[in-house]
């Protein structure tokens, strides 16, 4: 071989070495242009019906929020928590599962008419995963909270499974340790998890949530020590040990419950928190730090909610006919 041979096997071995490896992209990339086209008002649409919704049912915000949240954790981001249970099926579809029962309809109500104005304007384009993800955000912004960009380009689960529900969603008396578990199952990190929870400024729930911090609080028959003892003596007056209304709730955040701000940050510093996983976090001091941080300072707590809302939106994300489809009517699966 001639020295020039050489010298080219040399050069072409140096280049080769020294090119740049390409990281392997996700299968699937949601982007915030992806109806730029096919649906260029996508946006607008939704917003025309949860900004009449947030005045004539407030109730619609939070329970909208939760309703994201209860359908990204349970097989992903695909409106699966939507779909009605088939009669005489002898398996229930998610929204039946006991955890899923105290979803307000409102929120169903929202996506569906939301669903219904896109599909009049923009048929069979538009998935109800993608509705619902934007009109969480709406819901957020109305309430006070930031406006960020939604990314869209999911495809709706064929697959709804009561049965799959309870293990995915965090319990109202969950440690952080098991917190941690299941938002690291999900891709989530601890300041995720954390942010995300700030979603609890706004929103209620149902005395069974918390009623055994009220009265006997991990077996010891007394009330959590970590409570407030006026937030105690309120909650009280409101949840009797037994027998009281079912349908009774109280608010995440006592101080500003309709106003999606940091004060649930505060207010868990204060003791003040409604659910033992909430108070929880001020606790322990992994997630301390975070719940500090964000009672400090609102504008990065909203900055930092669009980026974990835009994260969690981004889970078990479905694409194409085999592993999806794009309802025409959200609680009906039409495979």
């Amino acid at each position: 071989m001639s020295p020039s041979s050489k010298f080219l096997i040399l050069i072409i071995f140096l280049l080769a070495s020294s090119a740049p490896t390409r990281s392997r992209k996700p299968r699937y990339q949601l982007s915030v242009d992806f109806y730029a086209k096919s649906c260029p008002k996508l946006d607008q649409l939704v917003a025309s019906v949860t900004s009449q919704h947030f005045k004539e049912a407030p109730v619609s915000g939070p329970a909208t929020i939760r309703l994201f949240f209860h359908d990204c954790f349970v097989q992903g981001c695909d409106a699966s928590v939507l779909i009605s249970s088939k009669p005489g099926s002898k398996e229930l579809a998610e929204r039946d599962a006991d955890d899923n029962k105290e979803l307000a309809q409102e929120a169903f109500d929202v996506v569906d008419m939301a669903k219904a104005l896109v599909e009049r304007n923009c048929p069979g384009v538009v998935s109800c995963a993608d509705i619902v993800a934007i009109a969480a955000r709406d819901f957020v912004h109305l309430a006070g909270g930031p406006y960020y960009q939604v990314k869209k380009g999911r495809w709706d689960g064929k697959i709804s499974m009561a049965s799959r529900v309870a293990s995915n969603l965090p319990r109202s008396n969950a440690t952080v340790d098991e917190l941690v578990r299941l938002f690291s199952s999900k891709g989530l990190t601890l300041e995720d998890m954390v942010i995300l929870s700030g979603a609890h400024t706004i929103g209620f729930a149902h005395c069974k949530q918390f009623v055994s911090r009220l009265y006997d609080y991990k077996g010891t028959k007394q009330p959590d020590p970590s409570m407030d003892p006026r937030l105690l003596k309120a909650l009280k007056m409101s949840c009797p040990h037994f027998g009281g209304n079912t349908d009774i709730v109280a608010p995440f955040d006592v101080t500003t419950p309709f106003a999606f701000d940091n004060a649930y940050y505060g207010n868990l510093m204060a003791k003040l928190g409604l659910l033992a996983s909430d108070q929880a976090l001020p606790l322990d001091p992994r997630t301390k730090v975070f719940v500090q941080e964000m009672a400090k300072d609102k504008n990065k707590f909203f900055q930092s909610f669009g980026v974990a809302m835009d994260k969690m939106g981004s889970i078990g994300v479905k694409r194409g006919t085999k592993h999806g489809e794009r309802r025409k009517v959200c609680s009906l699966h039409v495979g």
